[in-house]
This record gives structure tokens, C-alpha cells and sequence, in this order.
């Protein structure tokens, strides 16, 4: 069927459009291919990587369970190197840390906090890792030690840990027998502490002995 006169000029303007913006065109649909198929790609090697850190996770708990704290602690190496960008990392970082700090290695404890504090993506496992960093420093009670705390205690606090943090500035000037300026510090994480339900009751308790002791108050 021959086309009328405003179809044959509706095909000729698609006609030389196509010839003068085809490469164009092509160039954006293979960028979007290549762009679709980057991100699929992408997606199959997180879940990939999700699946084998949970196995080397499990190993490491099992490790835990039959107290072989040296496969533990290769177990959370193993993880930091391989698998970094997945939560089991740091996960595994922070009980690493605990099970050498309990063992008497400080060194190597910090060692694991500060990757940790450095490299978790999850806000939960980041606060924590800090505010555990915080402690573990603070406990050497070196100067060079607590000059790092203080360079992590004026940082902003990680959401959910603001009266964990002034907690910690609290505990940073009484180790440097600061009784008011800790005072302060332990009064105001009251405040904030007095605002979240989620802490439990033994971080409350915990706080007011520290209020105590400096001789603070919870009003």
C-alpha cells in the first residue's frame, strides 16, 4: 500500500534523524548495556562474597566453641583480608578483639578495633568498633594513646552513640584525674542516655556508678 504524502514525510525526517544521531544512539544503549551488565556482575560477586564470608564466619565460631583462639584469629584475618565489604569482617573483628584483649594482648586488640573503626560500612558495627577503640586507648593510658582517643572523641559521634561518646569523654578526663570536667561529661551523657530506650539497663547502672564516683547527679 503506497504511502500518502505525510507518511512519506514522516519517514523521511525518522529516516534522517536515525542517519544523524544512530552512533549517538547506539554509543548510549551499549553504555546502558555495559552499565546493566557491570552492575549485575557487581551484585553476583557481593552475594558471592556474602556466602563464602559466612562460611569462613562459621569456621571462626566454631573455633570460639572449642576455645582454639589461634584458628579464631586467623579466621578474622582471613576475613579482613578477603572479604572486607562484607559485615562479617568487622563482625568478626570486634569478637577478635575482645578474645585478644581477654588474652592479654592489647596490641594486637587495638589492632583489630582501629580496622574496624576504619573500615565498617554498617553504622551499628562503626559506633561500636569506636567507642570500643576509645576504651581499649584510654585503658593504655600512654600519652600517645590518649592523644588518639581524643582525635576520635572530636569526631561526630556515630547516630544511636552520642551518649556512649560523652560517656567516653567522660572516662578520657577521669583517667587524667579531670573529676569536673568529667563530671560534666558523664552529667550530659545522662541527658542523652535519659533519651534512648534502646540502651539496656546495665549501660544505665554502669553510668550512674560513674556519676557517683565523681560525684555527679542524674537530675
Amino acid at each position: 500500500m503506497p504511502l500518502d504524502l505525510e507518511e512519506q514525510e514522516q519517514l523521511d525526517q525518522l529516516k534522517a534523524f536515525w542517519q544523524k544521531y544512530r552512533n549517538l544512539i547506539t554509543g548510549v544503549v551499549t553504555a546502558a548495556l555495559f552499565a546493566y551488565a557491570a552492575y549485575s556482575g557487581y551484585q553476583w560477586w557481593l552475594n558471592n562474597q556474602a556466602q563464602e564470608a559466612a562460611k569462613l564466619y562459621e569456621t571462626m565460631v566454631s573455633a570460639i566453641a572449642k576455645g582454639d583462639r589461634d584458628q579464631t584469629l586467623r579466621a578474622a584475618d582471613d576475613l579482613q583480608k578477603n572479604f572486607a565489604r562484607t559485615a562479617y569482617a568487622p563482625m568478626s573483628s570486634l569478637i577478635a578483639a575482645r578474645i585478644a584483649s581477654d588474652a592479654g594482648n592489647s596490641a594486637k586488640a587495638l589492632d583489630y578495633l582501629r580496622w574496624a573503626a576504619k573500615n565498617a560500612s554498617n553504622d551499628g558495627y562503626l559506633g561500636l568498633a569506636k567507642v570500643r577503640l576509645i576504651s581499649q586507648l584510654i585503658e593504655q593510658g600512654a600519652e600517645k594513646d590518649f592523644a588518639e582517643a581524643d582525635q576520635i572523641l572530636k569526631e561526630k559521634p556515630i547516630t544511636g552513640y552520642e551518649a556512649l561518646w560523652l560517656e567516653r569523654r567522660g572516662d578520657w578526663y577521669l583517667a587524667q584525674k579531670n573529676i569536673e570536667q568529667a563530671r560534666v561529661s558523664y552529667q550530659n551523657a545522662w541527658k542523652k542516655l535519659s533519651q534512648v530506650k534502646e540502651l539496656p539497663d546495665e549501660a544505665r547502672r554502669l553510668l550512674k556508678v560513674k556519676l557517683d564516683a565523681v560525684g555527679g547527679t542524674t537530675q
